[in-house]
């Protein structure tokens, strides 16, 4: 049951996160790989709002629905790419930081496939959607059916 319409009670500071990641996209970070990161994140804090925006953004953006509906599972398939590995390992480890933090071969990892910018910016997407995952369980955000 939604709580409180966060969009409408705080708009400047709702923009201002929207803003991040309509920046993150204007560097040229994909969309696709920005979609996979926010859905697994978002699948492991239990998301409902997320996931039903996320999947529907990258279904636009032109994602496979098989990947879609494997992506909780992604070290059992063979549907990633290395790059793609990568981050959602990285995604899985600063979303559950407060057990274990990424170990140096992970950031190692990382830095075969991304650059400076992109790590930063790959980062700032796992941060901005998990607060953003916080935001929408706490205040009660419900996804509508299509």
């Amino acid at each position: 049951m939604a709580r409180i319409k966060y969009y409408n009670v705080a708009p400047e500071g709702v923009a201002a996160m929207m803003a991040l990641g309509k920046s993150i996209l204007a560097s040229g970070f994909d969309p696709k790989l920005k979609s996979l990161v926010e859905i697994r994140v978002s699948q492991i804090n239990g998301c409902a709002f997320c996931l039903n925006m996320h999947a529907h953004e990258a279904r636009e953006a032109g994602e496979d629905q098989q990947r879609l509906d494997v992506v909780a599972a992604w070290r059992d398939t063979k549907f990633f790419t290395e790059k793609e590995r990568a981050a959602l390992q990285w995604a899985e480890r600063l979303t559950m930081v407060a057990r274990e933090h990424p170990s140096e071969e992970e950031y190692q990892e990382l830095l075969r496939h991304f650059d400076e910018k992109e790590l930063v910016n790959l980062t700032l997407v796992i941060s901005t959607i998990n607060a953003w995952n916080r935001i929408s369980i706490g205040l009660g955000a419900e996804p509508e059916k299509n």
